[in-house]
C-alpha cells in the first residue's frame, strides 16, 4: 500500500471517529507501529491531529470560531471587485476547446462568470452555483461532480466525488483557499474539502490558486497544496507584497492584479 493511500485511510478514520490508536493501525494496515507513528507525524505537521500516547485526536474548530464559514452567496458580496477582477484574470489564462476543473466558491465563480463565450470548454465542478453559471454558454459541456451536499459551500464532497476525479485530467485547475501560509501553502478550514482539493490537484496539468488579498493573513486548518505543486498564484494588488516575495521564491508564477484595471 502506497503511503498516500495509507494516509487517506487513517484520514478517513478520524473524520468517522474523531480518533485513532496506532495499535489499531498497526492491525487494520498491516504495518509496523515505527510506520504508523511516522504518518501521525506527518498528519500533525499539516495540523491535522494532535498526537497523543498511544494514539491522535482530530483536531477541529470550535463552534463559535471566527473562522465560521459563511454561506458562499455572501462571501461573493465579500470583496466583490477585487474576486471579478482575479476571476477575469483567471478566465483570460482557458484557451479555446480547454479542459478545466473549477473548485466550488466564490472566487472561482467569478472565473466561471468571465470564462470567454462559443469556447466549446469543457467543465468539471463540484459547485453548484459554479455548475450554473458555466451553463449560460450552451457551447460547454459541464460535468458536477457526485458526492454529499455541502450547503454552506453548496459544494459537492466526499470519496464519490474524489473517485470521479480519477476519470479526468484538465489542462487547468482552478482552486479557492481559506488561507495561506508560507509554511503550509494553501490551506483550508473544512477537512472534507482539502480532500476535493487535493483529488483535483491530482487531475490537472496546470495549478492555479486564486485568493483575494485578506487570505494571505489566514492559515487554515489543512493544507491542501503546497507551493511546489502549484504553477500559478493570482491575487490582487492589495495583498501585501512581501507575503508575495516570499511566495514568488517558491517558484511560483504571481499574477497580481491592478484594483483600477478596466475589463476590456
Amino acid at each position: 500500500m502506497f503511503v498516500a493511500e495509507r494516509r487517506k485511510i487513517i484520514k478517513e478514520l478520524l473524520k468517522k471517529n474523531k480518533s485513532v490508536k496506532v495499535s489499531g493501525l498497526v492491525q487494520l494496515l498491516h504495518v509496523s507501529e515505527e510506520t504508523i507513528r511516522r504518518d501521525l507525524l506527518h498528519l500533525e505537521k499539516e495540523g491535522i491531529v494532535e498526537k497523543n500516547y498511544g494514539g491522535a485526536i482530530l483536531i477541529e474548530e470550535e463552534p463559535d470560531s471566527k473562522h465560521v464559514i459563511l454561506p458562499v452567496g455572501e462571501r461573493k458580496l465579500q470583496y466583490s471587485r477585487e474576486k471579478d477582477l482575479i476571476g477575469y484574470a483567471a478566465a483570460k489564462l482557458v484557451k479555446e476547446g480547454q479542459i478545466i476543473i473549477l473548485d466550488a466558491g466564490s472566487t472561482t465563480w467569478y472565473i466561471a462568470k468571465n470564462l470567454p463565450e462559443n469556447n466549446r470548454l469543457t467543465v468539471i465542478s463540484n459547485g453548484m452555483n459554479v455548475v450554473e453559471e458555466c451553463s449560460k454558454d450552451e457551447t460547454a459541456s459541464i460535468y458536477l461532480l457526485g458526492g454529499k451536499l455541502r450547503r454552506n459551500t453548496m459544494s459537492l464532497v466526499g470519496p464519490q466525488a474524489e473517485n470521479e476525479l480519477q476519470k479526468y485530467r484538465a489542462d487547468f485547475v482552478f482552486l479557492g483557499t481559506s488561507g495561506i501560509s508560507i509554511r503550509q501553502g494553501f490551506t483550508s478550514f473544512d477537512l472534507y474539502e482539502a480532500e476535493m482539493k487535493r483529488a483535483m490537484v491530482s487531475a490537472g496539468e496546470k495549478i492555479v490558486v486564486v485568493a483575494d488579498h485578506s487570505k494571505l493573513e489566514k492559515a487554515g486548518l489543512t493544507s491542501f497544496c503546497h507551493f511546489d505543486e502549484t504553477d500559478i498564484f493570482i491575487t490582487s494588488d492589495l495583498a501585501d507584497k512581501n507575503i508575495l516575495n516570499e511566495i514568488e521564491k517558491k517558484g511560483i508564477r504571481v499574477i497580481v492584479v491592478p484594483m483600477d484595471q478596466l475589463k476590456a
